[in-house]
């Protein structure tokens, strides 16, 4: 028996070893810091932001019926919960283009024959038009839109114009841009923002923190090259690799999940290099930050989970609350993910999409100025 093995295990030695741990743990901040707070924002964001049964969803109504019959229908439309008036449209081309620019949920149609059709029995009919891109979204809504027609006349309707039995009128529903309610026609779409941040991020991010860890920085710093010359002679050979991955992408959406492929393919292709070459600055601006290649890990996880709850790609954007979405506004992944799926799904050019085009264009101003100020030409 060895002399190790004959002196046994020592609690004092593994003490001291134990407080040893938990001294350099504490040294080492960034560390410290992501084991105390992720589980606090996993708890905040799955607790009270997350929602898969969205209520108050917006919703633009044409009304031509001016009678009390369409006031009482849109009075049950809203007391169902699922459904908000924001807007009332004047014309059948200003309710579609609020549904095609997604500044609805819901397009509400009450033709002008309305309240005469109801009391003649004369097959009445009101049109639902849903942006049914995200199912989870409308999926809630448009069942309790069952339930309308018996509910929504219950107190006018008097006398002969009462048939047991009989609904007093039906409500068409028409699914657009997802008639079928297929899942992968929005979670595919979706998927390229997010393994685009996942790469595209956390490989900057690593490879510029690995150049601290080696050594090879000091070289590099040491050189004429001025901080912009550094930063976009790393970053244009990923530029290249996430225009690779976005074409692999696209056409296996097409090919394995017929994913539609609507148009928009300007607004696109923008949108596609404004995010590459904004994820990859941020990528730049954590290896200014993190020392380490298991922080520069540890930052790209930690601004990956937002990106993937609160951005719209797993759960409904509109189901959260609003500090939820207010925060989510200001995460990249969800301006991209509306071009790709407006762009896609829809078919919309750069006018259409140009609140989120300009929001990618500031993200990619600000971080990477933040980058190039972050940068240092000389090693601490």
């Amino acid at each position: 028996m060895s002399a190790a093995g004959a002196r046994g295990l020592s609690g004092a030695r593994i003490l001291a070893v134990l407080i040893k741990e938990f001294i350099q743990l504490t040294r080492d901040r960034l560390t410290y810091a992501m084991i105390l707070v992720m589980p606090i924002v996993q708890l905040l964001l799955f607790g009270y932001a997350i929602n898969s049964d969205p209520r108050d969803l917006p919703t633009a109504v044409l009304v031509q019926d001016q009678g009390p019959m369409a006031r009482s229908t849109l009075s049950a439309l809203v007391n169902s919960g699922y459904f908000e008036i924001v807007r009332t449209a004047s014309s059948p081309a200003e309710l579609d283009d609020a549904v095609a620019r997604g500044e609805v949920q819901f397009a509400l149609t009450i033709p002008a024959d309305f309240t005469r059709r109801v009391v003649r029995g004369d097959g009445a009919q009101i049109l639902v038009e849903a942006d049914a891109s995200d199912p989870a979204a409308t999926g809630g809504a448009i069942a309790a839109l069952a339930s309308l027609p018996r509910t929504a006349l219950s107190r006018d309707l008097v006398g002969a114009a009462t048939k047991p039995g009989a609904d007093p009128f039906e409500v068409v529903i028409h699914r657009r841009y997802n008639p079928e309610a297929v899942t992968a026609y929005n979670i595919v779409p979706g998927l390229l923002g997010v393994i685009l941040s996942m790469t595209l991020v956390m490989m900057t991010a690593l490879g510029v923190t690995r150049e601290y860890e080696r050594g090879t920085m000091e070289s590099l710093l040491a050189t004429p090259a001025r901080p912009i010359e550094v930063m976009i002679g790393k970053l244009a050979p990923y530029v290249v690799v996430g225009l690779v991955q976005t074409a692999v992408i696209l056409i296996l959406a097409r090919v394995l999940f017929a994913v539609p492929m609507a148009g928009g393919w300007i607004a696109l292709g923008l949108g596609v290099l404004l995010f590459i070459v904004g994820s990859l600055a941020l990528g730049f601006l954590i290896s200014t930050v993190a020392r380490t290649q298991l922080q520069a890990m540890q930052m790209s996880f930690f601004y990956m989970m937002p990106s993937i709850l609160l951005s719209g790609f797993m759960f409904p954007f509109r189901g959260m609350p609003g500090w939820a979405q207010a925060l989510g506004s200001v995460i990249p992944v969800t301006h991209f993910l509306r071009v790709v799926r407006g762009a896609l799904l829809k078919g919309l050019d750069v006018v259409a999409l140009w609140p989120s085009l300009g929001a990618l264009a500031l993200f990619v101003v600000v971080i990477a100025g933040a980058a190039m100020a972050r940068y240092r030409t000389t090693l601490d």
